[in-house]
């Protein structure tokens, strides 16, 4: 990619090697006649009108090739107008970046019409980058012993995430030891001196947090006030963190506990932001000057926001060859901070708990059971609900401070308020990439999710293939790399997934409380004095997930799988994937209430656990077939399978990587395909 000049050119740089093996955009893009004027007749008459833009045009241009636009919503404009008048419409975005001051949204009048989607794509040869943020320059020496620089930014502009040199830098940081603190209702006691010394008296108190990686749990907490060995927390983050399951108090398996975010902790290639002064810190490494690398420093929660309403949904929009960049999520820097629950839900206010949580609810209570249909889920960067025939392909998000695409997630997720009702949406052989949270969450997790109070909620339709989803979830480490939830018929195929604290693709939601008659566990738990016992199914079903190559997954958290179902999911079909690589965790994992699945010819190497079915005494979990299946290592685990109606039959045990010759075509077959191209990054197991 070439450098484009001005203040553009460092992000451009940034989001350069995202696009260096991507090719030339494709998929269902438009393609446009060859013109230098605004447009051309198609090939059954209707008028394609072709609008360009680019970073050196003019909004008081025309938009055509040799007087493009500059800004997208100037471009945004045109395109209304044109598709008002019956043109076949294609927004063509020359290289370069288009730095965004506020959300780009997508309303019913920025549809296109069936079979003519209105296309934002790449000029041929070009990279375009829309981001959130701003290029970081004019570093001086702040602390000359300690090699820190500071650098003027934007006044009143917080960011969790900097990006440098094309990827994320780490916050100031500093680990901690749990048996240094002891936990209380208002905080924590610091029981270590040496600690108690080393935050004694320090600015900014209210900007530092503490991170819990727990179990399966990733959890923020930021501090009130610190006075001695006492450590006052803000509320109700302290409290809502500190009950229910896997706890910052109590993890059922303790990982790192840390202490972010203040200049004091920063430690070589860290970096302190000081959004009140306007200041951005950052602590050089060995022989390092940050004036010759780039850094980007993020602005916005979400980029783009495709929303219309039930009755009137947007529909038909592509987006092809684009990189979308540089964005943040501040909820959990606030008194809410992060409590967080499963796959980026969290608890989003506080709710009654017992006098004695801390003690009492460490492994659930039935207060914390009238919270669960509170939970929010985390925003997506990108954001499509209440939308139809929306494509995505040969995309790159990268460097994003949250999940990179949310379809169809509950309207808390939602910068436009609406949620849910996503159908006939494609996201194929797109790039996902050094991301705060996961790289795709498809459904939603409140009621409206699993039994819609309207039918046109139902998420539906939706397939994912030949993307890459790699080195996500870095900042909420508990997120898989795809999560879909409440789906009707999701399609997850030819993906690969990789480099992962947690798992690589988990479907569904809910523990099995939801499903026709509801769940023993959770009724013994309290959760139905809070809601129904419905007696119809939930909206997920028909689930194919097919030819993955899921590896380098559970670097962090031990619980959960490679592969993952949750509740009921009729007719769900898990067959042709390829896992290895998970630090002899888990492979194919049937959680809580999976029933009417089927995981079948699917390949396992060097797990620990091949299949586990957590089908215990009063967990739902029934009426499922592993078959066929092959796998070098690793114990199965099918408690209660007669019982359950669990069928485990004609899976393959082989001696080191000795696979048979159906098995060795399942591996040829994961992953991308080869005639779409390797994205970069990807692995070609062949």
């Amino acid at each position: 990619m070439r450098a484009v000049r001005g203040a553009g050119a460092a992000l451009a740089v940034v989001a350069a090697a995202a696009f260096a093996a991507i090719g030339s955009p494709g998929g269902a893009a438009i393609a446009a006649p060859t013109t230098g004027a605004h447009g051309a007749h198609g090939a059954h008459g209707a008028h394609v009108r072709i609008i360009t833009v680019s970073p050196h045009g003019s909004d008081r241009a025309g938009g055509s090739s040799r007087h493009p636009l500059r800004t997208l919503q100037a471009a945004q404009r045109k395109a209304r107008a044109a598709v008002a008048t019956g043109d076949r419409v294609t927004v063509q975005l020359r290289g370069g970046t288009y730095a965004l001051t506020e959300p780009l949204d997508f309303a019913p009048g920025d549809s296109g019409r069936k079979g003519a989607p209105v296309t934002w794509t790449a000029a041929p040869g070009q990279h375009p980058v829309i981001s959130g943020g701003v290029a970081v320059r004019g570093w001086r020496t702040a602390d000359s012993a300690k090699d820190v620089w500071v650098a003027s930014v934007p006044k009143g502009h917080d960011s969790r995430q900097l990006y440098k040199d094309g990827a994320e830098a780490p916050r100031a940081a500093m680990q901690i030891q749990r048996s240094a603190i002891s936990v209380t209702d208002t905080g924590f006691t610091i029981t270590d001196p040496a600690l108690a010394a080393a935050l004694d008296g320090l600015p900014d108190q209210r900007r530092i947090e503490v991170e819990s990686q727990d179990s399966f749990t990733d959890r923020y907490a930021p501090v009130a006030a610190i006075s001695g060995t006492t450590v006052t927390m803000q509320q109700p983050a302290w409290r809502m963190n500190n009950w229910g399951y896997d706890t910052l108090a109590k993890p059922f398996a303790g990982g790192t506990l840390l202490l972010e975010n203040s200049k004091s902790f920063l430690q070589p290639g860290q970096w302190y932001l000081d959004p009140g002064h306007g200041r951005l810190y950052y602590r050089a490494k060995a022989g390092e000057r940050p004036s010759t690398s780039s850094f980007v420093l993020p602005q916005l929660q979400s980029l783009v926001r495709i929303s219309g309403t039930r009755a009137r949904p947007v529909h038909d929009l592509a987006f092809s060859g684009i990189a979308f960049s540089h964005s943040t999520w501040l909820s959990p820097s606030t008194s809410i901070g992060y409590a967080d629950q499963q796959n980026g839900a969290f608890i989003p206010k506080a709710y009654p708990q017992p006098a004695d949580y801390l003690t009492s609810c460490q492994s659930g209570c039935t207060e914390f059971e009238g919270a669960r249909n509170g939970w929010h889920q985390m925003p997506a960067a990108v954001q499509v609900a209440a939308s139809t025939r929306i494509r995505f392909s040969d995309d790159a998000f990268t460097h994003l401070g949250q999940v990179g695409l949310g379809i169809g997630n509950d309207a808390n997720a939602n910068g436009r308020g609406t949620g849910l009702g996503a159908s006939s949406i494609t996201v194929h052989h797109n790039l996902f990439t050094d991301l705060g949270g996961a790289g795709v969450v498809v459904g939603g997790i409140s009621p409206d999710a699993h039994h819609p109070s309207d039918r046109r909620m139902i998420v539906r339709d939706v397939i994912l293939d030949n993307n890459l989803v790699t080195d996500v979830a870095k900042d909420y480490k508990e997120m898989s790399g795809i999560l879909s939830t409440y789906v009707t018929h999701a399609v997850i195929a030819h993906n690969e997934v990789s480099n992962l604290a947690y798992d690589g693709i988990d479907v569904g939601w809910g523990w099995g409380a939801n499903d026709p008659g509801g769940s023993n566990d959770y009724r013994t738990r309290g959760l139905y004095a809070y809601q129904p016992v419905y007696t119809t199914p939930t909206t997920l079903k028909d689930t194919v997930e097919k030819d993955n190559l899921i590896h380098g997954t559970k670097k962090v958290f031990h619980d959960g799988g490679s592969l993952y179902n949750l509740s009921a999911n009729p007719g769900a079909v898990y067959s042709g994937n390829y896992i290895y690589d998970n630090l002899h965790t888990v492979g194919l994992y049937l959680d809580e209430g999976s029933r009417y699945v089927t995981m079948r010819k699917n390949v396992v190497q060097d797990s620990g656990v091949f299949i586990f079915t957590n089908s215990y005494a009063d967990n739902d979990t029934l009426d499922d077939v592993i078959e066929q299946n092959w796998y070098n290592d690793g114990v199965v685990q099918t408690p209660n399978a007669d019982t359950h109606r669990i069928t485990v039959r004609d899976n393959t045990k082989v001696s080191g990587t000795d696979w048979p010759a159906d098995a060795r075509a399942v591996i040829k077959a994961a992953g991308i395909e080869p005639r779409f191209g390797l994205l970069p990054g990807a692995t070609d197991p062949r």
